[in-house]
């Protein structure tokens, strides 16, 4: 059978929210929910700014609240820059340090601050800090399916970036629709061809939509090659730094659906996932 995997955005789906501080103690009760699902990857939290970002500046505390006895899904923490691959680096739970690499110097200045090629040195430094301490890096390739900012992009400019990153020794690679801009079209053939040009590179797909196109968007990624599919439940949140309202995180119940339906293994309680979803209402409410 074939296998997917899914990777869970609490993450995502919970930092945007500025109208109030989620509880330390409502955030670890959700998360300890979803690590009982059987998500590959659990993308918890974030070693950021806590002025950038508010709602993450408690990850420490959540992840000491979490219960890791009987899971097996891993933990992925999202830095942006060196001091926050550190901090995350101190973790043993953690599995996973995810950076937003942006191929639009626009947003990657909007989202960390920094120039492309301040980037690639922040990147290279991550790698090592992560080659030290057992870590795996995710890069996530920010506007990896356009550009609404007016920067030049297409699929060149894509396959250059994933060309430098695999170079540098990124071994994971999650292609994000940072502001929902992604067509079938573009996703299968950005897929179709990195993939197999790349077969040392696990390729992801960090997919924003709105409510009508999620099915075209996992369709087309799937039936390309990927076979790594974020998603966040019930679709919550969005990149705060994107300033765009069109669209949120890929649905993962749509996803578990959409898999179900393909026959494809993807490793999901049926009955955990339905217990997560009912936390999942009580955070976001």
């Amino acid at each position: 059978m074939k296998k997917v995997k899914l990777i869970e955005c609490p993450r995502d789906a919970m930092q945007g929210i500025k109208s109030h501080f989620i509880p330390t103690e409502a955030k670890a009760q959700y998360i300890n929910a979803l690590l009982r699902v059987g998500f590959d990857t659990i993308d918890f939290g974030s070693f950021v700014s806590p002025k950038a970002i508010p709602q993450m500046q408690d990850t420490a505390d959540v992840l000491s609240k979490l219960d890791l006895r009987n899971t097996e899904s891993k933990l992925l923490a999202i830095v942006a820059n060196v001091r926050g691959a550190e901090d995350a680096s101190q973790f043993e739970e953690i599995n996973y340090l995810g950076y937003p690499f942006s191929i639009s110097e626009n947003f990657q200045m909007r989202n960390t601050s920094k120039t492309i090629v301040e980037s690639v040195e922040i990147l290279n430094e991550i790698l090592n800090i992560a080659a030290k301490t057992n870590k795996e890096v995710v890069a996530y390739l920010s506007m990896g399916f356009g550009n609404p900012y007016g920067d030049p992009w297409n699929v060149e400019i894509v396959s250059n970036w994933t060309k430098k990153l695999s170079e540098m020794g990124v071994k994971i690679l999650s292609l994000s629709d940072t502001v929902g801009s992604s067509t079938p079209e573009i996703i299968d053939y950005l897929f179709s061809n990195l993939i197999p040009e790349y077969p040392t590179i696990e390729f992801g797909a960090h997919l924003h939509t709105t409510p009508t196109t999620w099915f075209e968007k996992v369709d087309a990624a799937y039936k390309a090659g990927c076979n790594r599919f974020d998603g966040a439940i019930m679709g919550y949140g969005g990149c705060p730094m994107a300033k765009d309202d069109l669209t949120g995180n890929m649905p993962t119940e749509k996803l578990v659906s959409y898999f179900n339906q393909q026959k494809v293994a993807a490793n999901i309680n049926a009955m955990s996932f339905e217990s997560a979803f009912n936390e999942a209402l009580k955070i976001f409410s």
